[in-house]
């Protein structure tokens, strides 16, 4: 069965420019089924097209007409009389292949596919688009869609779409460039951009991604000239091992890419069975994925295009912090500039206070302030003051950032509450950004065209600027990759693994497992030291607690004898149906601290580890850190620091100091997991790990192989 979200490996032979000049700018089109009728969805690509300024050639196709709209129609794309680049297909799904194979015949490079009706319908629809998108590679034609909206090139007018937005008059150019799983969003962003003056530079739909998808579209636009800043709207990922790499390119680049993506609730996403996964699902997975390629992710929909411009400034010059950032705001509004400290609050950027020297330097040059988080200038300055405590702002070192709040002179009176910050922006050092509490149309034209972030709403200005500061606290991963890793002789291929069984190969990696035994019922000898702790060992029972599968602080050969007897009780009530390999005697740990190690194939982004509080309440609290793995040794310690729980062995209140670089090494060899070879690991979960004083140890292990031997 093909799955909605599988993807056709691109044929190597339209990749790169080509692909996006037969994309974006191509120089003959063919709209397929194209209809004279102008109040139809099949006749606004030629209508815009014409409105928008496009020069290439566009041949109309439409079976039951010889011109449509003043330009001679063809029967067919096999009846055209040259070779075109690019066709839009807008007929009927089950009439698609047939239109594919003559577009081929015809040199298209790229068929965008508007026309419904497969892997969105079920099972048949899915094999539909599977056996099309097979038969484009094997033409070596480019497919874009189906169930596309179309694509957009605004700076030359190929508006190969259907969406009704593009009926507008003006189309602005400029360097914002959207990339959508959703049609009608590309849409609605654009509107919502336009209205604030922003411009635009190619747009795209996606549809069901059968062949072009988000991550080929992104690194595309990287190496276009015309797009200094890419916004991604998505409802899943389907490529990430593509669009990983295209999105560090992208920062290195210095292209930002800004990202709204469905399913923040549990609702959106559904959560996998198991400890590691109701801890971290599949839309933290998907965030880390995000942030580590370098991505910001956005948490309101009207963040996405009010942060464009604040990024496209500021993203390559914001240093890396070690603590929050510090904003200084100043205001004309008291009330508005605390609706956007308060939502700043949230995401950890503090409104800061002027230092005493700052205010003693401000009244030397004729400006009283106060030493509050806001500084409130209603009735206390001039538009000239206004000025210059904004440019001193800018120039000092106790704040990362100025926030500008203009209130209601900003409707009435834009020379007052707009003018000092626009005049102010022309000193470089750090971002300065704006609220305008009220709907001040001018004035927020005003900011636009001086190249000043300007927000309409108080929740998209503390969105994007802690957007800004959180994408530069994380560092695009350099270095050399760990090599692959032999799965060990001997242990299953495939399946769930006993505790002994993951042990091992933990210990192969390099993870430290406390010292244990295999003992059978009728045979308990081992050399573990006493005490130790007695587990029911069977790959039938991963969680071993919940069935009374476990006796600790066993003391000598006697009580083992008695702890065995109850574990092979336990198991039979528990778990009657399990198979038993034996019992696991293991040496008691002492530990500072309980953590949990936690390793998850994860089904949109792939391999994912993750750090967290241990023990059996890790569900409980929810104090998580997540990875894509493998992670370096700096990221492993990143991880450690965001966990709170961490803070009890990192010298909080004088209790003693474990060992975090043990920690870090641990972390990082777990997650070598994500480069084993020869079997394809689903889960695996050492809880708890204790932290000592010196060294790491674990001292309960889970792992799980996909269920089939083909699966890696």
């Amino acid at each position: 069965m093909t799955r909605v979200d599988e993807h056709v490996a691109p044929d190597a032979t339209v990749t790169g420019s080509a692909l996006a000049r037969a994309l974006f700018t191509p120089a003959a089109v063919a709209l397929v089924g194209a209809s004279a009728d102008e109040s139809k969805n099949t006749a606004r690509p030629l209508r815009f097209m014409r409105k928008h300024g496009y020069s290439g050639r566009i041949f109309p196709i439409n079976a039951g007409r010889t011109e449509v709209m003043g330009l001679r129609a063809y029967p067919s794309v096999a009846a055209l009389p040259e070779a075109i680049d690019h066709a839009f297909v807008m007929v009927p799904g089950r009439h698609v292949p047939e239109v594919l194979e003559q577009c081929a015949a015809r040199g298209a490079s790229v068929v965008t596919v508007f026309s419904d009706g497969f892997a969105e319908l079920g099972e048949a629809g899915m094999a539909a688009q599977q056996a099309l998108a097979l038969r484009a590679k094997e033409l070596g034609v480019r497919l874009l869609g189906p169930n596309s909206i179309g694509v957009v090139d605004v700076h030359s007018g190929a508006i190969l779409s259907v969406n009704a937005v593009l009926e507008t008059d003006t189309l602005h150019a400029g360097g914002i460039s959207v990339i959508s799983q959703s049609g009608s969003m590309l849409g609605a962003l654009l509107s919502r951009g336009a209205a604030r003056g922003l411009g635009f530079a190619k747009l795209v739909s996606v549809g069901n991604e059968a062949d072009i998808g988000v991550g080929e579209l992104v690194d595309l636009m990287v190496d276009d000239s015309a797009t200094e800043v890419i916004l991604l709207f998505l409802e899943t990922i389907r490529d990430a091992a593509v669009l990983g790499p295209a999105l560090r390119r992208a920062r290195a680049a210095g292209k930002p890419v800004l990202v709204y993506k469905l399913g923040r609730s549990a609702q959106g996403e559904a959560l996998a069975q198991s400890h590691t996964g109701a801890l971290a699902g599949n839309d933290a997975a998907v965030d880390a994925f995000l942030r580590k390629h370098g991505a910001m992710r956005v948490e309101m929909l009207e963040t996405l295009f009010e942060a464009a411009p604040l990024a496209r400034r500021y993203a390559t010059a914001i240093p890396a912090l070690d603590r929050n950032p510090r904003i200084a705001v100043v205001t004309t509004t008291g009330g508005g500039a605390a609706t956007v400290v308060d939502r700043l609050g949230l995401a950890d950027v503090e409104a800061v206070a002027p230092p005493t020297a700052f205010i003693e330097h401000m009244a030397a040059r004729g400006l009283k302030i106060r030493q509050t988080p806001i500084l409130d200038l209603t009735l206390a300055a001039s538009p000239a003051q206004y000025r210059d405590l904004v440019e001193q702002m800018l120039q000092s070192d106790w704040c990362d950032a100025v926030l500008c709040v203009a209130g209601s002179s900003a409707q009435f009176h834009p020379a007052y509450a707009v003018r000092p910050i626009v005049e102010a922006s022309a000193v470089q050092g750090k971002p300065l950004l704006a609220f305008l509490a009220p709907e001040a149309g001018q004035s927020l034209t005003l900011l636009q065209e001086a190249g000043v972030p300007a927000f309409r709403t108080p929740e998209s200005c503390a969105d994007a600027l802690a957007c800004l500061f959180r994408a530069a606290r994380t560092p695009l991963a350099t270095g050399t990759p760990p090599e692959p890793v032999i799965w060990p002789a001997g242990l299953p291929t495939h399946g769930d693994l006993s505790e002994f069984e993951a042990a091992a190969a933990f210990g192969e990696l390099g993870v430290p497992i406390a010292p244990m035994a295999l003992v059978q019922p009728n045979a308990l000898q081992h050399a573990v030291p006493y005490p130790v702790v007695a587990k029911i060992c069977s790959r039938d029972i991963l969680h071993k607690t919940e069935i009374g599968g476990v006796e600790v602080g066993v003391r000598d050969n006697e009580e083992l004898a008695r702890a065995v007897a109850r574990l092979v009780d336990n198991a039979g009530r528990g778990a009657p149906a399990a198979r038993l390999d034996g019992i696991l005697v293991q040496r008691m740990e002492h530990r500072l601290l309980e953590l949990m190690l936690g390793y998850r194939h994860d089904p949109l982004v792939g391999p994912m580890v993750m750090l967290s509080a241990g023990g059996i309440t890790a569900e409980l609290h929810r104090d998580v850190s997540l990875r894509p793995a493998p992670v370096s040794l700096e990221e492993a310690r990143d991880m450690i620091g965001e966990v709170r729980s961490t803070r009890l062995i990192r010298g909080f209140r004088g209790l003693p100091r474990g060992d975090v670089d043990a920690l870090a090494r641990a972390i990082v060899d777990f997650s070598r997991l994500a480069v084993v070879q020869g079997v394809r690991i689903d889960e695996a979960e050492i809880n708890p790990l204790f932290v000592r004083a010196e060294g790491v140890v674990g001292v309960d292990c889970v792992l799980r192989l996909s269920a089939t031997p083909d699966a890696a």
